[in-house]
């Protein structure tokens, strides 16, 4: 039976990823603190999601550690000496890495970089996987040509017609504090990969989403969405008309993509895991998909002045990803995984 440590456990896809893979027969280590509930207060708390690992997965054991506590993960991975790790704890959101730059950093980048060196201690061998972000490319996909049609903006350029691939430049861009955090744990995880020939990869994430998560304004924008929707909360828009795209990607379907990694890891790998043209959608289209589902109409704002780096259009070219793990595919539709995550507010609200 394989051991596997995931970080940010409690999270979206880190919960996510510990029922994948106790159903393939793991035995699963969690390790969160609820650091989420510091960042965004009660409204982002994970304790219930929690409480449900430790119900639903047999033998589950939960390590109350923050990444940033280096002999806390030195010591844990030294006991532990997991077959996988998957790191998906983090610092999540642009917005507020701005008003607290040194637990951003601190969390994003040193936490990645106390897990890399206790699995080089420790581990070597075992793959690691990385959840990283879109956010690394920083603003620089704003350069690409554009159209306006009647719902979003899309890509003119051709060359863009399946999306961002993983070879688009990340350097002499604006990130936000938070993707500057995250490009250095990105890198961090290459050059461990690269250095030493350990089986590393980055996920640079759409918008990761599903019933599970706990969305908030400044952090998960369809939950949050259909959470406001549900309410008859008000939604803020910030700039490009309301037509910004992003792509978005089921959590179970990044636990998918990530057992297959592991079943043939490579070194200092990178890939681009969103949802892909299908599942790609502005803020007006999720409205439209939202109200449609729940039968309410959709109460919003709208303000002109856009957020800082924040992308125009945005999905994942998922070509690569394919051609390296032909096993793996989107399996959960755009309009599936909305109406997942309306059923679930329903229950929670």
């Amino acid at each position: 039976m394989k051991t596997i440590l995931i970080t940010g456990s409690s999270g979206l896809i880190g919960s996510e990823v510990s029922l994948f893979f106790s159903r393939q027969g793991c035995r699963i280590h969690g390790l969160d603190n609820n650091q989420r509930a510091v960042f965004f207060g009660p409204q982002g708390d994970t304790r219930w999601n929690q409480s449900r690992l430790a119900e639903a997965i047999p033998d589950y054991t939960h390590h109350e550690i923050d990444i940033r506590d280096r002999p806390g993960i030195l010591d844990v991975v030294s006991t532990v000496r997991p077959d996988v790790i998957i790191h998906t704890a983090a610092q999540p959101s642009h917005d507020r890495a701005a008003a607290i730059p040194f637990d951003d950093f601190d969390t994003n980048a040193t936490g990645t970089l106390n897990l890399l060196e206790a699995a080089r201690r420790h581990c070597p061998e075992s793959p690691f996987i990385h959840m990283s972000t879109n956010k690394v490319y920083g603003d620089r996909p704003n350069t690409i040509a554009l159209q306006e049609l009647e719902t979003r903006w899309d890509y003119a350029d051709p060359g863009f017609a399946e999306g961002i691939a993983e070879d688009f430049p990340i350097d002499q861009s604006k990130h936000s504090l938070f993707g500057a955090s995250k490009v250095a744990a990105d890198i961090m995880v290459q050059e461990y990969g690269r250095y030493f020939n350990m089986p590393t990869c980055c996920l640079r994430g759409g918008c990761l989403t599903g019933p599970n998560h706990s969305g908030v304004e400044l952090h998960g924008f369809l939950s949050y969405l259909v959470k406001c929707n549900l309410e008859g909360r008000e939604y803020k828009v910030f700039g490009y008309k309301g037509k910004q795209v992003r792509d978005n990607i089921h959590s179970e379907d990044v636990a998918r993509f990530m057992w297959e990694f592991a079943q043939s890891p490579r070194v200092a790998e990178v890939y681009n895991l969103g949802g892909g043209k299908p599942n790609s959608c502005s803020i007006l289209e999720a409205f439209q998909i939202a109200e449609g589902i729940s039968g309410r109409p959709q109460a919003f704002t709208y303000l002109d002045e856009n957020r800082i780096g924040d992308h125009i259009c945005y999905y994942s070219d998922l070509r690569k990803m394919r051609a390296h793990f032909p096993k793996w595919d989107i399996t959960i539709s755009l309009e599936e995984t909305i109406r997942q995550i309306v059923e679930a507010w329903k229950k929670r609200i």
